[in-house]
Formats: C-alpha cells, structure tokens, sequence
C-alpha cells in the first residue's frame, strides 16, 4: 500500500503527504508501533550499518500521532546538523520543531487548542519536551474514552489504582508537580505524574 495511503489512518489526512515526503527526503525507516507506555515515540541516529529510524505508537490520536512524529523529525534534522554536538531538548531541537512544525500551522490541520499548546510550549524554554503537560492535556481530550481508564490527578485524596502490571497503589498529596502514592503490598512510596493514566479500583 502507498505509504501516504497508510500515514492517513494514523494523522490528520492534509499531513500525510509531507510525512511522506520526509520519509523519503531523511532516507528514514519509519515504523508505526505498539504502545509503549513510557513513550510515545523514538528516534534512533544511524549505527552499526543502520540509517535514521523513527517510531510513533499506533494508538495515538491524529494530532498526538503527528506531533510527536514532528518532535522526532526535528531531533533526526538537528542530528543531521550538529551530531551529537546538541543536547536533545536544546535550543537547535526547539528551533527545529518550531520551523517544522510551521507547515502544518499553515494548513491549518491542528484545532485552535492545540495549536496554542504547541505554540506556548515552543516559546517556553523551560520545557524541556513533549511530557509539558499543558500541551499533553490538550492533546488528552481528542482521544477516544477509555472506560475505567483515568489520569492520577482526577482521582480523590486515598483512591485505589492500579497498573497494568497490576501493582496495586493508594493516592496521597501532591509534592511540587508529582502525586505521593503508596504501594500497596510493598508500602514504598512512588511519584507519579498527574497525567499518568491508570485504572481505578473500586472497593467492594
């Protein structure tokens, strides 16, 4: 199938093409992939014989799918610039995502919320990446509803949740911008984000 054919059911369909052509353009290897919880996507320098690779969960909505294939795109462009002269978020990252990003601006393929989330996050330089929570929550509301699945910070003070590898964790105070929350079996306190998604336990 014509890679712009697949790019479409995973993004807004006016960005397809451009992916496309960077796709081609970078010489990349762009895979589609499953969920990894601790990432949306991946980007990977040439090594060992191997070209640029780039890889975006499968599971994110359109506009969470080409953000985060942009955010990659753009460290693929500095690499290609500065090797490893530039640090992963710096400035030539954030100026890269920014000059990247505009194309899609000008189509106008982002909705009027996200597109402001993406342009404060850009001119905010203590942000640091694509885990700014502002632009996260904004991204959040276009996915579709998960039953039983919420974020840490909508639970009440004391609610029960767990995670998908079924450890089981009581919510406590927020410290500075994480959530204490208590294991369970083991009593060792954690720190979640107020993002994290998790499923809450109801008791019996």
């Amino acid at each position: 199938m014509d890679k712009v054919k697949v790019l479409a059911q995973y993004l807004p369909p006016d960005a397809a093409p451009l992916i496309g052509r960077w796709i081609d353009y970078f010489k990349c290897e762009f895979k589609i992939s499953r969920n990894r919880g601790s990432k949306f996507g991946d980007y990977r320098a040439p090594h060992s014989g191997k070209g640029h690779r780039i890889s975006v969960n499968f599971d994110l909505n359109p506009y969470a799918f080409l953000v985060t294939t942009v955010h990659e795109f753009a460290h693929l462009h500095t690499w290609n610039e500065h090797k490893h002269k530039a640090k992963p978020h710096g400035t030539e990252w954030k100026n890269n995502f920014k000059k990247m990003m505009q194309p899609f601006f000008e189509k106008e393929v982002f909705p009027p919320d996200v597109k402001h989330a993406i342009t404060s996050y850009l001119n905010n330089p203590a942000a640091s990446s694509c885990s700014d929570l502002t632009l996260y929550r904004s991204l959040r509301k276009y996915d579709a509803p998960k039953e039983s699945v919420h974020t840490v910070e909508k639970l009440p003070l004391k609610a029960l949740f767990k995670l998908k590898d079924g450890r089981v964790f009581r919510k406590e105070e927020k410290l500075r911008k994480r959530y204490k929350c208590i294991e369970v079996s083991t009593r060792r306190v954690y720190l979640f984000s107020p993002v994290a998604e998790v499923e809450v336990i109801t008791e019996a």
